[in-house]
Parts: structure tokens; C-alpha cells; sequence
């Protein structure tokens, strides 16, 4: 017996220890670095195209990076007592030092936007990820970020890192290859063409205005390569905050009668999309963007590929029951 438990001892002094090694590199090695492998990326001049990037950017990027100045300087993103800390976006104007347009090559530009790794191989988020976003419109935005748009003119502003780069739970988790880079294997990415609606649709509800990521459970569990298997798929629930962190649930858009949209027409959609105005006339939540920008052809597309999505018959805005 005594011998019994003097090898018990040994074994789990030997499993503390490993343990506690393994805290230490953890802790104290650097975060995982990756490979920036820059792509040729075709940046159109023409004004259809920059108006097409303008659209894009607008729709997407100004949600977290447009400041107090009406510039691309970034803002608070998170506070300090969010899970993973205060956080601020970058300025991405086209200051020729604090602005990340000026440091990033097209190639480097377009590698972020694919995989979430930036210029120095840091691993920097999933969020604005548009890992099959076609080259022609990936081209189109970089040509807006680089026009001579009043947002993106310089701006002085400068940030600190995230807080999270110091938390050991999120250095656990890169170290592990939990948090890691979207795939991307290099080949051309193409869009499906504006006659097949429901394709064209699903295109535009991931890959450009990522509809999906706020109307899906949540941030943290978004699956930006395989969409549909993001947890609660257009059924809401994720909590999406203002510009004064106040969190509002996502609402259900799947085709419920009950819960979702099910009982919608087209035009009280489209009148939702553009002008933010429920079938009921109330207004839809600050957090919901207005795309008045959006033509016929994009509102009827997301429209047709709504309708195939699958019914989630649950209401986000209603609390969880206890058990």
C-alpha cells in the first residue's frame, strides 16, 4: 500500500510539474507568429469600382473603425471589463506614420482581410475576416481605402495594443491553435453571378455585409469559412452593442412565422433594410445599420436567400429559462 501511494506521488509531483512548465511557456514565449504570404491583388482606378469599395467599406468597416473625427482613426471597441479587456480599432486612415493605410502593401492589405494576420504575422481577429470575398470587390475596397475619401485622409490619432495579448488565457488558446488564422489557400475567389439570386444572396449575407455574424448566436462562436455552422444561423441572440456598449439581443430573421420573418413581405424588407422601419413602424435598433445604400438587385438577393434558410422557431429577446 505504502508503495502504491509513493508512485501516486511520484506520478502526480511529475504531472504538476509538466503543468507548471507548461505555464511558464505559456506565459513567458512569445505569441504565435505566422508567415504573411501577400497576394497579387488587382486595385481598380475607376469610379464605378472605388464607388463599389465605398459601398463595401461604408457597410462594414466604419461600424468599428470610424472615430469621434468622422475619420478611419478607430475608437474604443471594448472596455476593461469585457472578457478580453479594452481594446480600441486601428486607425486605418492614410496618416503617413499612425495609419495603418500607409504602412500595409495592397498584398499585405488584402492577406489581413483573407486571414486576420497582419504586416508582422500577428494573429489580430476573426471579425473582420471576409475569407471568400470575391478579388474583384476585395480590389474595389482597397481601392476606396486608398481614395481620397475625406474618412480616410490622416489622422493623428494612435492606440494602445489590445489588452488581451497579456492575458494568459488568450495566450493559452493561440498557443493551442484555438485562436488561428482563417485558411487561405491562394486561389482566386470569385462571385456568383447577380442572376442566380439566391447564391448571389448568400454571397453578399457572408462575404460582404456579413449579416450572419451579428444575426447568429455570437461573436465568439461565428464560423467565418463554413457559415451555416455558426451556432443559431440567423436566429439572433448575439449581443451586439452601441457606440455606448449598451447590448441589444440580434433578432431572429430565419423564415419563422413566429419569432422570425416568416410573415414578412418583400417590401416591408426591403423598406426594413434600407430605412430601418419594421412592418409595424417602429424602428429597427441603433445597432442594425441603415443600407440605403444597398440597390434592388443586393435587398431582392439577400431576400430570396433568406428564404431558404432554415426556421429557428425561438425568440432571441426572450430571457433563457431557469433550470
Amino acid at each position: 500500500m505504502k508503495k502504491a501511494l509513493k508512485w501516486i506521488g511520484i506520478v502526480l509531483g511529475v504531472l504538476v510539474l509538466i503543468l507548471l512548465l507548461m505555464a511558464v511557456w505559456i506565459q513567458f514565449t512569445p505569441m504565435p507568429s505566422f508567415e504573411v504570404v501577400a497576394p497579387q491583388v488587382t486595385v481598380p482606378v475607376d469610379s464605378l469600382s472605388i464607388a463599389r469599395g465605398k459601398k463595401i467599406v461604408e457597410a462594414t468597416c466604419v461600424h468599428c473603425h470610424l472615430g469621434e473625427d468622422g475619420k478611419m482613426s478607430g475608437r474604443l471597441f471594448s472596455r476593461a471589463t469585457d472578457p478580453f479587456g479594452e481594446m480600441y480599432s486601428a486607425n486605418i486612415t492614410q496618416h503617413p506614420t499612425k495609419g495603418k493605410m500607409s504602412l500595409y502593401t495592397d498584398g499585405e492589405l488584402a492577406y489581413l482581410v483573407r486571414t486576420g494576420i497582419n504586416r508582422e504575422g500577428r494573429w489580430v481577429g476573426g471579425m473582420m475576416t471576409h475569407a471568400n470575398m470575391s478579388d474583384e470587390d476585395l480590389g474595389c475596397m482597397i481601392a476606396y481605402l486608398r481614395s481620397d475619401a475625406g474618412i480616410m485622409q490622416g489622422a493623428e490619432a494612435s492606440h494602445p495594443l489590445p489588452a488581451y495579448l497579456d492575458m494568459f488565457i488568450v495566450k493559452a488558446l493561440a498557443k493551442f491553435g484555438v485562436f488561428k488564422p482563417t485558411p487561405y489557400d491562394g486561389k482566386p475567389r470569385t462571385a456568383p453571378p447577380v442572376t442566380d439570386q439566391v447564391a448571389y444572396g448568400r454571397y453578399i449575407v457572408h462575404e460582404i455585409y456579413e449579416c450572419y455574424g451579428c444575426h447568429s448566436a455570437s461573436f465568439e462562436t461565428n464560423d467565418p469559412v463554413n457559415p451555416e455552422k455558426s451556432p443559431n444561423y440567423f436566429g439572433g441572440g448575439n449581443k451586439v452593442p452601441d457606440e455606448e456598449f449598451n447590448e441589444i439581443p440580434s433578432r431572429n430573421i430565419t423564415p419563422s412565422k413566429t419569432y422570425g420573418i416568416g410573415n414578412w413581405t418583400y417590401d416591408q424588407f426591403f423598406a426594413a433594410v434600407k430605412t430601418g422601419v419594421r412592418p409595424d413602424g417602429s424602428m429597427l435598433g441603433i445597432q442594425m445599420p441603415r443600407y440605403a445604400a444597398l440597390d434592388s438587385l443586393e435587398v431582392t438577393a439577400i431576400w430570396a436567400y433568406l428564404q431558404t434558410v432554415p426556421v429557428i422557431d425561438t425568440d432571441p429577446l426572450a430571457a433563457p429559462e431557469k433550470k
